[in-house]
C-alpha cells in the first residue's frame, strides 16, 4: 500500500508542479491538528474499511487461532483477527499519509522515497515501545515534532514562490526543533519532581 502510494504520488508531483504545495498544505494542517486538536484513539466502528468489511461477510464471535476466514453456516466468516489486521493495516496507511509527504519534502525520487519507507518499517518500529516511553516522558517532544511537520509543509508550500530552503539549514532547522522540545521536557520535568520534593519536605512534621 505504502509502494502504491508513492507511486502515485511520484507520477502526480511529475505531472503537476502544484502537487508539492498540496502535499505541503496536508502536512501543515496534520502539524496544526497535532498542537491545537490532539491525537484521538482510533475508534474501529467508525473504521471504513472495517465497516465495509462487517458488510460483506459476517464475523464470528470468536478467535479461530490464527485463521483469517472461517466456515460458519455454510458461508465465509470473517474472525476478529482479521477485524485486527484490517484496522492496523488501515491505521499504518493513515500514518503514511504524514511520512510520505514529508520525504517528497526532502527528494523526488521514488526510489529514495521507497527505500526510505522499507527502512523505517524494519528499524524504526522495532523501537516503538522506546519512543511511546519517550514522549511518556518528553512531554513537549510530540509538540515538537508537530512543529517539524509545520515546518516542513510550509516549505514545500514556498514552493510557489520559487523558495527553496537548502537541505543543511533545512535539517538543522528540524534537529533545533526537536532537541530544545527534549531540553524543555527535562527541565520542566525536573523542576516540578524538586517542587514536590520540598512539598513533601515541607508537611513532614518536625519531631524533637
Amino acid at each position: 500500500m505504502r509502494g502504491a502510494m508513492i507511486g502515485l504520488g511520484a507520477a502526480l508531483i511529475d505531472r503537476f508542479d502544484w502537487m508539492l504545495q498540496v502535499l505541503g498544505a496536508i502536512l501543515l494542517l496534520t502539524g496544526l491538528k497535532m498542537i491545537f486538536v490532539g491525537d484521538k484513539p482510533p475508534d474501529p466502528e467508525k473504521n471504513v474499511v472495517i465497516r465495509t468489511a462487517r458488510s460483506l461477510f459476517p464475523v464470528t464471535g470468536e478467535f479461530s487461532g490464527q485463521k483469517f476466514f472461517v466456515l460458519a453456516n455454510g458461508r465465509t466468516a470473517l474472525t476478529p483477527l482479521a477485524l485486527v489486521l484490517l484496522m492496523v493495516e488501515t491505521t499504518d496507511l493513515l500514518f503514511a499519509v504524514d511520512s510520505i509527504p514529508a520525504i517528497f519534502a526532502v527528494t523526488k525520487k521514488p526510489f529514495i522515497v521507497f527505500t526510505s519507507n522499507v527502512f523505517a518499517i524494519l528499524g524504526l518500529r522495532s523501537l516503538y515501545f522506546v519512543l511511546a516511553g519517550a514522549i511518556g516522558y518528553f512531554r513537549y517532544l510530540k509538540v515538537g515534532l508537530s512543529l517539524v511537520l509545520c515546518f516542513i509543509g510550509t516549505k514545500m508550500l514556498l514552493g510557489a514562490w520559487d523558495i527553496d530552503l537548502p537541505i543543511t539549514i533545512s535539517l538543522a532547522v528540524v534537529a533545533s526543533i526537536i532537541l530544545t522540545s527534549i531540553v524543555f521536557s527535562v527541565i520542566v520535568a525536573r523542576r516540578e519532581q524538586s517542587a514536590v520534593r520540598k512539598t513533601k519536605d515541607d508537611s513532614e512534621p518536625d519531631w524533637p
